[in-house]
């Protein structure tokens, strides 16, 4: 049997204005929430795809059910994220801008159109060789077991 993932659950503080958010805000399908007659059960699920759902859940509920503290809110992840992001994007243009200049360090103006070429041709076809190869081998062997696997590569 392949591991799946087919629940993503989501905490959220109000479980009914979120209902309402992702059922009328989103239009995505839902049959409301169920478990209510259980301590700590209410839950809203929307199908997304084939075998893929989202739950929504009280964040005080899943902290219960986890049987840790809950924690108050904190968009610090999600800032963290986006300045990485941003260090990672001005990281990757100067990249690409040193191997422009490259190109044109060792180019003449007969041949420097080819070199860019073949710069940017081999460029996109390592992005399209990544993207094939990478969900073959997920596909194939797991996004656990490939995640694990490029992560040996890291150190």
């Amino acid at each position: 049997m392949k591991p799946r993932i087919t629940v993503i659950t989501l905490g959220v503080d109000d479980l009914e204005r979120s209902l309402e958010f992702y059922r009328n805000g989103l239009g995505l399908p839902t049959q409301g929430i169920v478990g209510k007659e259980f301590e700590h059960g209410a839950v809203a699920f929307f199908d997304l795809q084939a075998g893929l759902r989202l739950a929504i859940w009280n964040r005080k509920d899943i902290a219960h059910d986890a049987k840790v503290l809950q924690t108050s809110p904190s968009p610090t992840g999600f800032w963290l994220l986006f300045i990485m992001r941003c260090i990672w994007g001005i990281a990757w243009t100067f990249l690409r801008l040193g191997a422009y200049f490259v190109i044109l360090d060792v180019s003449s103006q007969d041949n420097r159109g080819y070199y860019m070429g073949v710069y940017n041709g081999l460029y996109r076809l390592g992005s399209l060789v990544g993207m094939l190869l990478g969900g073959f081998l997920a596909d194939f062997y797991g996004v656990t077991m490939v995640s694990f696997f490029l992560l040996s590569f890291h150190f």
